[in-house]
């Protein structure tokens, strides 16, 4: 009976986020605000009625590749190089105000007298890595919640997009320094090396599957199934070979091979199928799977204070450094602010890069509390504020 435990667990996350995601649209919310909490509530922050094996993970991981797939499918790529520019403006001050704001809040919080530490590393160590957390920017939940806006595809939706790619790239490179500092066996200009390689060789799988699928798609006129699986492979191959020999997230890989996908003449045909999958199956899954980790430890008031300046130190510093570097290429006021809203959400990547500090003594135990609370609630309010600063038909 265990092993089939698991489709007890499927039916409950499917049929709680589908309920709560009711619940918030109708309280005039995006969907995916309900899907989070349904995570929390069954997880065992809250009811503790369903663990996080190793099935719902890796099956959330699947979700967001797809997720960040058909994000890629339906970007305009005409509209995304447009941006390019702005994008990196975009996203190099979207993580250089985080990273001052979160070792300035580190520094005040971080000392004997108010927390005492308990990691191996310096304090101006620690203190910076604060900050390195605060650069990640976890899109997916963007994503889903302009496809249900319809703002995907907008101005501000592309560069939303163009700097999340970015902004990966320059957080798995704070990552490396603030760790090569720690870990002398880390070297730095071997990542460097890797990201390069990484977008030279998509440059060159995106041309030979163009082709590809081109030659394919005129030598064989009906099977139109065939074209998903392939579309499929490719994304999966894609996302695999980013994170595995390059060190680059695999959303990363996914979102690549969807703008390639975006520029054939089959997309609208396999963006909707691709779209069925993710929302019947995958992307609730991976949404409460957020939810799911989330464990809350014992806190001294010291520490929930901490937890409380950092999570709004969180918010402001992504809508400041990511809205200025947007104001500053010249997109209106409203479109910064869609811009800086859109990146507020850290969800799973900064517990991803606060464990892998944790592990490596560049952050105490005491210290994942606030961090997941910083999760928790940009992750919750980044979907609830980008509803009112899109709802303008001119954007």
């Amino acid at each position: 009976m265990e092993t089939c435990s698991f489709l007890l667990y499927l039916a409950l996350i499917l049929l709680c986020t589908k309920v709560l995601g009711l619940i918030t649209r109708r309280a005039h919310m995006p969907q995916v605000v309900g899907a989070l909490l349904a995570g929390l509530i069954l997880g065992p922050g809250i009811l503790n009625i369903i663990p996080q094996t190793e099935y719902l993970t890796q099956t959330a991981e699947i979700g967001v590749v797809i997720l960040m797939f058909c994000a890629g499918m339906e970007t305009d790529v005409k509209e995304l190089k447009k941006c390019g520019k702005a994008a990196m403006i975009i996203a190099f001050i979207g993580v250089v105000v985080p990273l001052a704001g979160g070792f300035a809040t580190a520094w005040f919080f971080n000392r004997p007298g108010m927390i005492e530490s308990t990691a191996d590393t310096s304090l101006v160590l620690q203190n910076i890595f604060i900050g390195v957390i605060l650069t990640a920017t976890s899109v997916s939940i963007t994503v889903e919640t302009l496809k249900e806006l319809g703002k995907l595809n907008s101005r501000a939706g592309n560069a939303i997009l163009g700097a999340a790619v970015i902004d990966d790239i320059l957080g798995i490179i704070a990552l490396t320094v603030i760790t090569s500092m720690a870990d002398p066996a880390v070297k730095l200009w071997l990542v460097l090396l890797k990201i390069v390689g990484f977008f030279v060789f998509s440059i060159v799988a995106g041309f030979l599957f163009y082709k590809f699928f081109s030659y394919y798609s005129n030598r064989t006129k009906n099977g139109l199934q065939r074209y998903v699986i392939i579309s499929f492979v490719f994304c999966l191959l894609m996302s695999y070979v980013a994170e595995e020999f390059f060190g680059v997230a695999d959303i990363t890989g996914a979102y690549v091979a969807g703008l390639v996908v975006s520029m054939i003449q089959k997309e609208h045909y396999l963006e909707s199928r691709f779209s069925v999958l993710s929302y019947v199956y995958l992307s609730p899954i991976f949404f409460a799977s957020i939810g799911l980790k989330v464990h809350l430890p014992k806190m001294s008031s010291a520490i929930i204070l901490f937890a409380v300046v950092l999570t709004v130190v969180a918010i402001l510093t992504k809508v400041v450094g990511c809205g200025l570097g947007a104001k500053l290429c010249r997109y209106t006021g409203k479109e910064s602010l869609q811009i800086g809203v859109g990146m507020v959400s850290r969800g799973e990547v900064a517990l991803i890069v606060a464990s892998k500090g944790e592990a490596l003594g560049l952050m105490g135990t005491q210290l994942m509390g606030p961090v997941v609370i910083v999760v928790i609630i940009t992750t919750i309010i980044a979907p609830i504020l980008l509803k009112p600063v899109f709802r303008d038909k001119k954007n």
